[in-house]
């Protein structure tokens, strides 16, 4: 759309990932635009990688960071200029000042919406030692009042066999604190699971998740917190449920992130105000709204001028009179 907006002919390669969204994509764009406007292409890598040798005016990609620098280097080699919406470790911190309840409740939405496979969905979540038992139970409570079992109309499955395989390898027994429901392979349903006592030497804390598993850490230093995250990656979104303006000032001036919420989670890509975009490995670039315009679009800067005569200063020959005057101008 922001594409669109700005004036532009663009081709769509969906993801070949979910496979009937993409076929659904070609059959309604393809039948209602002539191509040379709009135009859906189909398939995997191949034809992805056929697409990335042709000269764009600009590509946008949105993915992981690994096919984002695949992008990133064939746009180089057209120097075309690109905006890369990526992933990466979103964390949640959550501090004593906060209202645990309604923040809880905010948290659980945002993690496991569409199953967690979103990318701006909380990765893990930072809690202080004081209140530990006290979220976990929170949690556990929430979970078991909301139906995620296999065949809810609000929870889906995992997108293919292969990310169910990888979320379970992700999985430590010995720290499942709960888990609401059996996983169910045949089904690719993943029930929603909280691991506790976790470490950044887990499995689960290597990789973005992209999937129904909440990693539980705890903090007893704030500032400790903001640094530790401040040392990974950047993400591309941070969320912080906190009631402490000292707190809130620290999360915005200290973590560098692409965008996210204080005491809310998910909300901030829905508003058109707000450019939505990564930083660092997180990505490149942002877009929505006004900003969705500027992405796709080149502010050309053209000076129109009069043809009727000015002041010889700015021509030879240079003198210190000269330079006096335009110094004054200046």
């Amino acid at each position: 759309m922001s594409a669109i907006a700005g004036g532009n002919t663009a081709i769509i390669k969906p993801s070949e990932l979910p496979m009937h969204t993409m076929y659904l994509m070609e059959e309604l764009i393809n039948t209602n635009f002539p191509k040379e406007y709009l135009h859906v292409v189909t398939g995997a890598i191949p034809e992805t990688t056929a697409l990335l040798a042709l000269a764009f005016d600009k590509i946008f990609f949105t993915g992981s960071p690994k096919v984002g620098k695949i992008v990133y280097e064939a746009a180089a080699k057209q120097l075309c200029p690109v905006t890369l919406e990526l992933g990466g470790k979103s964390p949640a911190i959550l501090t004593p000042s906060a209202n645990l309840k309604v923040a809880i409740k905010r948290l659980v939405w945002g993690k496991f919406l569409n199953a967690g496979q979103t990318c701006i969905a909380p990765d893990y979540l930072y809690v202080h030692e004081s209140i530990k038992t006290n979220v976990l139970q929170i949690i556990k409570e929430i979970l078991e009042k909301i139906p995620y079992n296999d065949g809810a109309d609000h929870y889906v499955s995992i997108i293919d066999q292969h990310n169910y395989n990888r979320l379970e390898k992700m999985m430590n027994a010995d720290k499942v604190y709960y888990k609401n429901g059996e996983h169910n392979p045949e089904k690719l349903h993943f029930a929603p699971t909280i691991m506790s006592d976790v470490t950044w030497d887990d499995t689960v804390m290597q990789d973005e998740i992209f999937g129904p598993i909440l990693p539980v850490l705890t903090y007893n230093d704030f500032r400790q917190v903001l640094e530790t995250i401040n040392d990974k990656e950047k993400p591309l979104s941070a969320y912080l449920f906190s009631n402490d303006a000292k707190e809130k000032d620290a999360f915005l001036n200290i973590l560098s992130f692409g965008g996210g919420c204080i005491n809310d989670t998910i909300m901030h890509v829905a508003s058109e105000y707000l450019p939505f975009g990564g930083v660092g490995n997180s990505g490149t670039g942002n877009y929505h709204g006004e900003a969705g315009f500027r992405c796709f679009t080149h502010q050309k800067s053209v000076l129109k001028k009069a043809n009727w005569g000015e002041p010889n200063l700015k021509y030879p020959p240079y003198t210190e009179n000269k330079l006096k005057w335009i110094k004054k101008v200046l």
